[in-house]
C-alpha cells in the first residue's frame, strides 16, 4: 500500500506527481490518484502496479484538526 502525500511516477506514461486519494476495489485492481504539480493538468487514476514511489522526496502530510478538510459546507435542505 502506497502513503497518500507519496510522490509517485506511472512507469508507463511518465505522469507524475502527489497521491491525493485511494481506491480500494473488490476485484483487488487498487488505484491512486496522482496529483501532477502543472497546474494545466488533471489529476489521473492510476493502477497500483504502474506506480514508482520516489523514496527521496518527503511525504507530504496535511493538518486537518481544524475541520474535515472539504472545501465547502455541504449543501442545506
Amino acid at each position: 500500500m502506497i502513503e497518500l502525500g507519496s510522490f509517485a511516477t506511472d512507469r508507463i506514461t511518465t505522469f507524475a506527481g502527489v497521491i491525493t486519494g485511494r481506491a480500494t476495489y473488490i476485484t483487488g485492481c487498487d488505484q491512486y490518484l496522482v496529483s501532477p504539480k502543472a497546474g494545466d493538468k488533471e489529476p489521473k487514476w492510476i493502477d497500483e502496479q504502474r506506480l514508482q514511489v520516489d523514496h527521496d522526496m518527503p511525504v507530504i502530510e496535511l493538518d486537518n484538526s481544524n475541520g474535515n478538510g472539504a472545501d465547502a459546507a455541504a449543501p442545506i435542505k
